[in-house]
């Protein structure tokens, strides 16, 4: 049982990103009406600008602030960090729901400081977010990390098995240079590939910050997520940067699956689960643990606690995959005052 108390706070004040759209904007609709005190990173000044008129226009409440913070850039999230620090004086729940995949395109799209875009800004962007929020985060009388990851990451999922599969071999790419490719270091390129693989990362990170975060006497939950197949009829969706690559394809993929197969989540729905989780008592069990919103029929999901890939339960490659990331963060000026 968790150690932390089991009442359901009327506020709380909770850091979520990918907050613009997609599963974290309905969230955040949802949250506000509760009456949570959102904290926004949004990737640029007007998107700031616009997520928080919407929000404020939405749900009548003010309790929304944005901060502009380029996941892709680690010096934006080390910006926002110091700010934070010196404003906030904790933060009940980090909700690292951002995410980014460009499937269908045959070149590597690079961060600012020079890695390979998904994994930038899918997992190296959250190790970097928690790890300097770590401070704030602990002054909360109720603390918990949430992780939005996928079922792709595992090989005998639906989505997993499409494709090349999700795995990490060796760890050769993210160990060996910040100019890698591929994690594994020997596939060639593969956009698809490289988002299955930021997925597995999602879930090894939460396993090692959990552990590490037991290390110190501290058990608060690290809970990871898979929402399910989420495709809103909108440009703006989780699907916009693929759809640069096959509009026409992406499309009739979404309207088949979502319209006719019915194999799809609400978007709405999913961004309930995404404020429950955040929020609710039940989900205040001690250290990690992973809930998949499985398809129990068409039209139906229902939120279980899962087990994950056999890879994604390696303690060793957790280990390994949190060491070469924070020495990638390392090499960056100003991240060498890591707590962890």
């Amino acid at each position: 049982m968790s150690k932390y108390p089991t009442r359901n706070e009327k506020v709380r004040t909770i850091l979520l990103t990918g907050a613009s759209s997609g599963i974290g904007y309905q969230a955040s609709i949802r949250l506000l009406k509760s009456g949570n005190k959102l904290i926004l990173p949004c990737r640029d000044a007007s998107t700031a600008k616009e997520t928080k008129a919407k929000l404020v226009s939405l749900t009548g409440s003010e309790s929304v602030s944005t901060i502009v913070c380029d996941l892709a850039d680690l010096k934006s999230i080390e910006t926002m960090a110091y700010n934070l620090k010196n404003s906030e004086n904790n933060i009940d729940t980090i909700a690292l729901n951002a995410g980014l995949q460009y499937t269908g395109s045959k070149k590597v799209l690079r961060s600012v400081q020079g890695f390979e875009l998904t994994i930038a800004v899918n997992h190296l962007a959250n190790q970097a977010i928690v790890e300097l929020l770590l401070p704030l985060l602990l002054k909360s009388a109720n603390p918990r990390v949430v992780i939005t990851s996928s079922e792709v990451h595992d090989p005998t999922s639906a989505g997993g098995s499409i494709g090349q599969p999700a795995g990490l071999g060796g760890l050769a790419g993210i160990k060996s240079d910040k100019n890698f490719e591929m994690i594994d270091g020997t596939s060639a390129f593969n956009a698809d590939k490289a988002y299955k693989d930021s997925k597995l990362c999602n879930i090894l990170f939460a396993r090692q910050l959990s552990k590490k975060l037991n290390e110190i006497g501290n058990e608060m939950p690290v809970i990871v997520w898979a929402p399910g197949l989420v495709i809103p009829p909108v440009k703006k969706s989780f699907f916009r940067y693929s759809r640069q690559y096959n509009e026409l394809g992406q499309r009739i993929f979404g309207f088949i699956a979502r319209d006719i197969l019915r194999i799809t989540e609400n978007v709405g729905r999913a961004g309930d689960i995404l404020k429950k989780i955040c929020i609710r008592p039940e989900f205040n069990q001690a250290g990690f643990s992973f809930y998949s919103n499985k398809l129990i029929a068409p039209g139906r999901y229902r939120l279980v606690e899962s087990s994950t890939s056999a890879e994604a339960k390696d303690l060793e490659v957790s280990c390994k995959l949190w060491l070469y990331s924070s020495k990638l963060l390392e090499l960056q000026k100003g991240w060498d005052s890591y707590i962890i």
